[in-house]
């Protein structure tokens, strides 16, 4: 398996921030969650929790410990759990994360090398969040990157258009959910 589709921060609690927008997000996700299985991609979801306590969020991370003072935030609240509207399988793989990007403080890179992933889509809420954060990782670690323009979502539409149509591009390659289904085996 060369190829994996990551399913980034859509959590009950993120998820219900955003609305009507938030559950266009999931269908068009949901759509290309379907796409990658017919292809036989990895289908791996990312989530952000933390343990009882926070014991990995320092007071100098001004976002997470913010974010952690507020309840809801620990590994077995509701709010962290993946979005019931997902088209998840019990064999998909859930990785949970501990920072922005879903390769810090998880175990997202042993999990793709031992799948062979070489190739990882993108999709995932906030843009200027986790999808950015993931896409530096990952292109820093060699992989080939696509981002599914709008299967990804932020509070600020115009920072999302900026990334998605100026700063993506130069690491990853940008497109629709629809573009990237119809290219067969890409």
């Amino acid at each position: 398996m060369e190829r994996a589709l990551l399913v980034m921060d859509f959590q009950v609690g993120i998820v219900e921030r955003f609305g009507e927008r938030g559950a266009s997000v999931l269908d068009r996700v949901n759509r290309a969650i379907g796409v990658a299985r017919e292809r036989g991609d990895a289908v791996i979801f990312v989530r952000v929790a933390f343990r009882p306590g926070t014991p990995e969020v320092s007071p100098s991370n001004v976002g997470f410990w913010s974010l952690t003072r507020q309840v809801g935030w620990e590994e077995g609240s509701p709010t962290t759990a993946l979005h019931p509207s997902l088209q998840r399988l019990d064999s998909d793989v859930v990785v949970v994360k501990r920072r922005v990007s879903a390769f810090t403080g998880s175990d997202l890179e042993v999990v793709l090398r031992s799948l062979g992933v070489r190739q990882l889509t993108l999709a995932g809420i906030s843009t200027s969040g986790v999808v950015l954060s993931t896409l530096r990782a990952a292109a820093d670690l060699d992989y080939s990157v696509s981002v599914l323009s709008d299967a990804c979502l932020d509070a600020d539409d115009e920072v999302h258009r900026v990334l998605v149509e100026k700063v993506f591009p130069r690491q990853a390659t940008v497109v629709t959910h629809d573009e990237w289904a119809s290219r067969a085996g890409s």
